[in-house]
């Protein structure tokens, strides 16, 4: 179950937002920024019965020069047979056996730091980026919204920059709290896109996401997102974006939109 933006689409929005927006401090003081949107997914997920999911996430970014700190608080409302548990903010979704049943509420607030340029060579065209994610167990468990225990992420973000091309890979590893009742694995995660620059305010781009499963014997999730975004008036911005899965851990097929202010 998609809980949250994909990891893909969630990279190519922060490389989006932060290289095209302007959002990154550039004189010291830092920048204030505020995203909202919505996705919407839909999936078996190995099931007999269609999974779908509404995510609505608030975020407030705080952008320094070369350190960024932001902090999400989501509404999620999910569309599934009973029993089911949404065990993390990326998928791996535990379809139950019940009647089909509709929960909303508070998602798992996740905080985050990223350090840009850890390392740097305009000669070559290259920046690394780290970032390190929390999170929250803050979903009520007893809906199937979350598993109640909080989750850690480290990701390391590779940016090759060409003429009108940027090329980017991802590679991470998600730490998961394990609930009552339920043994979830550590697991490895990766992304591969290229974003196409065709001026200062527009880009689109694709980017394939790779996430082990928390489950044993689950199916790892496999997932291709598609996005275009733009630049208004150096000061908000827009992405679209779209996603379909191939696996049986992954959603089916999903989309959605993110705006940024600053």
């Amino acid at each position: 179950m998609n809980a949250s933006k994909s990891a893909a689409a969630a990279m190519a929005a922060a490389f989006f937002l932060l290289n095209s927006a302007g959002v990154t401090a550039q004189d010291g003081d830092p920048k204030i920024t505020w995203s909202s949107g919505l996705e919407y997914s839909s999936g078996t997920y190995g099931s007999d019965v269609d999974i779908e999911d509404l995510y609505l996430p608030v975020t407030l970014g705080v952008n320094f020069e070369r350190v960024s700190l932001d902090l999400t608080v989501p509404y999620l409302s999910v569309r599934a047979p009973e029993g089911t548990i949404v065990t993390g903010s990326n998928g791996d979704p535990l379809p139950g056996s019940g009647q089909t049943m509709d929960e909303a509420g508070l998602g798992d607030v996740i905080a985050g730091i990223t350090i840009y340029d850890v390392v740097y060579s305009k000669d070559l065209g290259l920046a690394l980026d780290l970032t390190g994610r929390v999170k929250f167990g803050t979903a009520d468990a007893d809906k199937g919204l979350g598993t109640g225990e909080p989750d850690f992420t480290l990701r390391a973000d590779l940016y090759k920059y060409l003429e009108h091309f940027t090329l980017l890979g991802s590679l991470g590893y998600k730490f998961r709290g394990d609930p009552p009742g339920l043994d979830l694995d550590d697991v490895a995660i990766g992304s591969l896109g290229a974003i196409y620059h065709a001026n200062e305010a527009s880009c689109f781009g694709l980017i394939l996401d790779y996430r082990e499963s928390a489950i044993v014997g689950n199916d790892d999730v496999s997932e291709l997102s598609a996005f275009i975004g733009h630049e208004f008036a150096d000061t908000w911005s827009v992405q679209f974006y779209v996603f379909t899965g191939f696996t049986d851990s992954s959603s089916d097929w999903g989309g959605g939109f993110l705006v940024t202010a600053s």
